[in-house]
């Protein structure tokens, strides 16, 4: 309370009611890999830290600081072109040194200096990890692991290249697991135009065969961004993809689809797409890809939003702010089309209460709130039963 001391009209500004909750962005990708620096001759360049994060907001960003495609560095330059093609806004760069998994994993030295992927655990604002075209198992299981510690990213996984179905199927059930469903994988490569710099310093035009995980990273981003991380990043055309390493069948499908291997294929008449939504868990709570980032989504921005409640007087009153903040924001998540049921008691539950914390939990600090959610599972399978009826029939 403020101290009044003199006779007078004071005005004091209070807070009561519920914060607002803001939703954290989902879309920031953290790209890892070689760089071509060969074109980082002029003064008005900026230096780039090989290892270090690089902040890009667009293609002619990223050629400014890291040049385009080369044979030495074949794969980062058209992963990050392919995904502002499709529809990306902002992301961060880590220049490694090579592409030995050492170099691309990273690491800290005795000064707390980050490189690699170790680089991006202090950039808070990734949501999506890739390493375009890196398949070594030592590799993925970093990115994975690294997703995982982290809480607050998933990964998007390269398939190997010129690799038939059967060895695909062996790579992801030999070296790829995650029962948190925090990555992806994702099959063929996809033929498309990559800008390549001559030697009389013209930019052209050269069709190559580049990994996926690019271009994916873009139609997340753009997914999110017209229809919500609530929707499936799939059934969405691959822009500025030409054609496929191998253009899959349905009974291949088949044999992918439930080892959590999402394919790319062309289809006459719609374009090439992303025909899959899941991840590479096990446990059936996280199968799909945007079930998994909804709830990425939902844990970081009640983290975000309710660090206020730190240190404030544990009672009745509190838990009723922190309640009635979170049931606000799951209603507006709601209202977007991420949460089933036809009313919000369908939808979510929210307790902050004596039935969520003993008092032996009060006395120790702590502050429970149990929140449950109906996310919307994406329709895979869509089925219509008809039959003949005549107007005799019952139905």
């Amino acid at each position: 309370m403020a101290e009044n001391l003199s006779p007078g009209v004071y005005v004091e500004e209070i807070e009561f009611g519920a914060k607002p909750i803001e939703g954290v962005s989902t879309s920031t990708v953290g790209f890892i890999g070689v760089a071509s620096l060969t074109e980082m001759v002029s003064e008005n360049q900026e230096a780039v830290a090989v290892g270090k994060p690089t902040f890009i907001v667009g293609w002619g960003d990223y050629t400014s600081k890291f040049g385009r495609y080369t044979e030495e560095a074949p794969y980062l330059a058209p992963a990050v072109y392919g995904f502002f093609a499709n529809g990306g806004k902002r992301c961060y760069v880590v220049c490694a040194e090579s592409d030995e998994p050492v170099d691309l994993i990273g690491t800290t030295d005795d000064d707390g200096n980050r490189t690699g992927l170790v680089a991006l655990e202090e950039i808070d604002e990734v949501s999506i990890v890739c390493i375009p075209g890196e398949t070594d198992k030592t590799v993925q299981a970093a990115m994975i692991t690294h997703c995982e510690n982290m809480g607050d990213r998933v990964a998007i996984l390269d398939s190997p290249k010129d690799k038939s179905v059967d060895e695909i199927k062996k790579h992801r059930e030999d070296h790829l697991a995650s029962d948190k469903g925090v990555a992806a994988l994702y099959y063929p490569w996809i033929e498309t135009s990559v800008e390549k710099l001559e030697d009389k310093g013209k930019v052209v035009l050269e069709k190559m065969l580049v990994p996926p995980s690019g271009a994916v990273a873009g139609i997340y981003a753009r997914s999110d961004s017209e229809k919500g991380v609530h929707k499936v990043p799939a059934n969405e055309i691959v822009r500025g993809a030409l054609s496929l390493e191998k253009n899959i069948t349905k009974a291949e499908q088949d044999i992918l689809n439930p080892l959590g291997i999402n394919c790319i294929r062309a289809f006459k008449g719609r374009g090439i797409r992303v025909w899959g939504a899941r991840t590479i868990s096990t446990d059936p709570l996280w199968k799909y890809v945007n079930v998994r980032r909804l709830f990425l989504y939902l844990e970081e921005s009640i983290d975000k939003s309710t660090q206020w409640v730190v240190f404030e007087p544990n009672n009745e009153q509190l838990w009723a702010r922190v309640a009635q903040s979170v049931d606000n924001f799951l209603l507006t998540v709601w209202k977007s089309g991420a949460l089933m049921g036809t009313t919000p008691e369908e939808a979510f539950f929210v307790k902050c209460d004596r039935t969520t914390m003993s008092e032996n939990d009060i006395d120790n600090g702590k502050l429970v709130v149990r929140i449950g959610v109906a996310p919307t599972k994406p329709a895979e399978f869509v089925i219509f039963e008809i039959g003949q009826w005549t107007a005799s029939s019952e139905s």
